[in-house]
């Protein structure tokens, strides 16, 4: 049983924001990802509820933005968080078996 990749990348994105605040770019350099990507997976979580963008109003570059993970989106973290190391325990004991087995 795999994780779906969309929900992968989401979380990754919620997991990053929730440790350090970067820009886009920098955060589709960290995941690995097109820049478009992490566009498109930003306004995915802030259609959610999962986080929150705010402009540095007196910032000169007004393209410079803070992400905020939302209440909603630290509890949506948190229980993907768990569903994922489920899952990882899962195919531990399964592979524990197997070479078990052997």
């Amino acid at each position: 049983m795999n994780i779906d990749p969309k929900k992968q990348e989401l979380f990754q994105i919620l997991r990053i924001l929730y440790k350090k605040n970067l820009s886009q770019r920098k955060l589709a350099k960290e995941m690995s990802i097109s820049l478009g990507k992490v566009n498109y997976c930003l306004k995915a979580l802030q259609k959610k509820g999962f986080i929150k963008l705010t402009n540095f109003r007196n910032n000169k570059n007004k393209a410079q933005y803070l992400y905020l993970l939302t209440p909603k989106g630290i509890s949506e973290k948190t229980k993907l968080t768990i569903n994922f190391l489920k899952q990882q325990s899962r195919e531990y004991n399964k592979l524990k078996k197997e070479i078990d087995d052997v």
